[in-house]
């Protein structure tokens, strides 16, 4: 990949929704919301601390996460769709 976040962001694919309820109803494309999970494809070095040492994130590439409905920005980076987002933006890892 061509892109490499900065300091503390962090570059997350969205994992797609289901195409079903739970009783098994077929949500239209137009009835769905932008899922708010996703996973971390590169992250940052992390911000410096008033010393000047590197203080890095809590999160890693590959991890599964959970963020704000309005978190982060969409950029497309190599034919895919993806987000750029601070760390703090990132509500919790998934296990």
């Amino acid at each position: 990949m061509a892109f490499t976040p900065l300091h503390d962001r962090v570059l997350v694919k969205r994992v797609e929704s289901e195409e079903k309820t739970a009783g098994g109803l077929i949500i239209p494309e137009s009835a769905k919301e932008k899922p708010a999970e996703g996973e971390v494809v590169s992250v940052g070095a992390g911000l410096r601390d008033d010393d000047g040492n590197r203080v890095a994130l809590d999160v890693n590439a590959g991890d599964r996460v959970l963020f704000g409905k309005w978190s982060g920005t969409e950029i497309t980076v190599d034919g895919q769709e993806l987000l750029i987002m601070k760390e703090s933006d990132i509500l919790g890892v998934m296990s």
